[in-house]
C-alpha cells in the first residue's frame, strides 16, 4: 500500500498493511519549532525552521524528515492574506502582533515558546447591537488560496500521501472567547444569549465562507478536513452538555454537513481534554475522526473502552503516547511500552491513525521521539 491507500483503508475501518503514522500532518499533530530543530539535528538533516502556525510556534517539517520517519500524511494549508499577515512588534520584553480579527497576542522575547492573548477586541461589547460595524475578516478572501491547488497536486504526486486541509483560525467556540474574553464569554453563555448567538453566528459564517472557497479550489485532492474546538479541560468539560447542545452542536452540524457536501473528505475534529460525555453528540454532528485522544484527561485514558464503545462510528487519530508526562519525562522504554498499549487498544479493525497526543513540545528529547517511532514500527503491523 502507498501512504494514501493506507490512511484511507484505516479510515474505512479496515486493517491496512500497518497502522498509518502522522507527524506534522496538521497544526495539531506537529512539532514545536524547538522540537523540530532538535530532532533535525539528531537526524543529521538541515534544521532550518519554517513556522506555519504562529501562536503555537508549530514548524512545517521538511520532506526529508517526513520521508525518513515514514510519515503517511502531508498538510495543505492556506496562506496569509494582506489583512492577516501582520508584522511582529517589539514591545519591551515581548513580541506582539494583532491578528486579522483584532485579537492581540504576545510572547516573551527571551525563552518564549508560544503567543498568548493579551487583548480581546470585543471585551466592551454588552449587546448584539454592539457588533454592528465590527470589521469581521473575509473567510473567502482568494488570497488565502494562492497556489494552493498546484501545491496540493505536487505534494500528492511526489509523496502519494494522504492530504489534510487545515482552517485559518480557531474553531467556532474558540474564536468567540478569543474575541470576547474568556471570563466574559463564559458569563455570557449563562446570561447574555443574544450576544453569544451573534458572535457564534459570525465565527461560523467565517468558516463557511472559508471552506466553501477552499474546497472549491482543492476539495478533490483532500482526504481529511481538520477542524478544531477545544471542549474539555484536564478533568471535565469546559461547558455543560446542555450548553454544548444549545449553542454549539447545531452549528457544528451545519459546518460539517457543509464540508461534506463539497468534498469526499472525512471530517477530523480536534478537541482537547476530558470530552468523553460529548462523544455521542460529536458523532451526531458528523465527526468522522476524533483527535487528539488526550489519554491523561479524565475518562480518556481507557483507550480500549473508547474503541469498544465508539470504534465502529469514529476513527481515532492520536492517543499514541501521552505528551504530558510519558513522552517528555519517561525513559525510551516507558515510551515504547505506552505506544504498544495504545496501539493494542486502538488499532484492531482499522479506524486508527497513530499520532502523539497533540503537538510534540520542546521538553521532549529526540531520543524519545525516536523510541516512539521504533515502537510504532514494531507494534503497528497487522497480522
Amino acid at each position: 500500500m502507498n501512504p494514501r491507500e493506507r490512511v484511507l483503508c484505516s479510515l474505512a475501518h479496515k486493517e491496512p498493511d500497518r497502522v498509518p503514522l502522522d507527524i506534522g500532518g496538521s497544526d495539531v499533530t506537529g512539532l514545536h519549532r524547538d522540537t523540530y530543530t532538535n530532532l533535525a539535528r539528531f537526524l543529521g538533516i538541515p534544521d532550518d525552521v519554517r513556522i506555519w502556525e504562529s501562536v503555537q510556534q508549530v514548524a512545517l517539517p521538511q520532506e526529508e524528515m517526513l520521508a525518513q520517519l515514514e510519515v503517511d500524511v502531508r498538510p495543505v494549508f492556506p496562506h496569509a492574506t494582506d489583512s492577516s499577515e501582520l508584522p511582529l512588534q517589539g514591545e519591551g520584553e515581548r513580541l506582539t502582533f494583532r491578528d486579522e480579527w483584532g485579537v492581540k497576542w504576545a510572547m516573551p522575547k527571551r525563552g518564549g515558546l508560544y503567543f498568548d492573548i493579551v487583548e480581546h477586541p470585543l471585551a466592551d461589547a454588552c449587546a448584539a447591537s454592539d457588533l454592528a460595524g465590527y470589521p469581521w475578516p473575509d473567510g473567502s478572501d482568494p488570497a488565502r488560496l494562492r497556489g494552493l491547488r498546484e501545491y496540493a497536486v505536487n505534494v500528492a504526486a511526489s509523496t502519494q500521501a494522504a492530504l489534510t486541509l487545515v482552517p485559518v483560525y480557531g474553531g467556532i467556540f474558540e474564536s468567540a472567547f478569543w474575541l470576547r474574553g474568556f471570563e466574559d464569554f463564559y458569563r455570557d453563555l449563562g446570561s447574555n444569549s443574544p450576544l453569544v448567538e451573534a458572535i457564534l453566528d459570525a465565527t461560523l459564517q467565517f468558516r463557511l465562507d472559508y471552506w466553501g472557497r477552499a474546497l472549491e479550489e482543492v476539495g478533490d485532492f483532500i482526504d481529511v478536513v481538520v477542524e478544531y474546538d477545544d471542549l474539555g479541560h484536564q478533568s471535565g468539560l469546559l461547558i455543560s452538555p446542555d450548553m454544548y447542545r444549545r449553542y454549539l452542536k447545531p452549528r457544528h452540524k451545519q459546518l460539517f454537513e457543509f464540508i461534506k457536501g463539497r468534498s469526499h473528505a472525512a471530517v477530523l475534529l480536534h478537541t482537547c481534554g476530558a470530552i468523553y460525555e460529548l462523544i455521542p453528540d460529536l458523532i451526531e454532528t458528523g465527526v468522522d475522526i476524533l483527535n487528539p485522544i488526550q489519554v491523561s484527561a479524565g475518562k480518556m485514558g481507557d483507550t480500549r473502552k473508547l474503541k469498544q464503545e465508539f470504534g465502529t462510528e469514529l476513527a481515532f487519530w492520536g492517543g499514541g503516547v501521552d505528551t504530558q508526562s510519558v513522552l517528555p519525562r519517561g525513559t525510551p522504554q516507558q515510551v515504547k511500552d505506552e505506544v504498544r498499549r495504545r496501539i493494542e487498544d486502538l488499532a484492531p479493525g482499522g479506524g486508527y491513525v497513530f499520532a502523539a497526543v497533540h503537538n510534540i513540545q520542546p521538553d521532549v528529547p529526540p531520543e524519545n521521539i525516536m523510541a516512539m517511532g521504533e515502537a510504532w514500527k514494531q507494534y503497528g503491523t497487522y497480522s
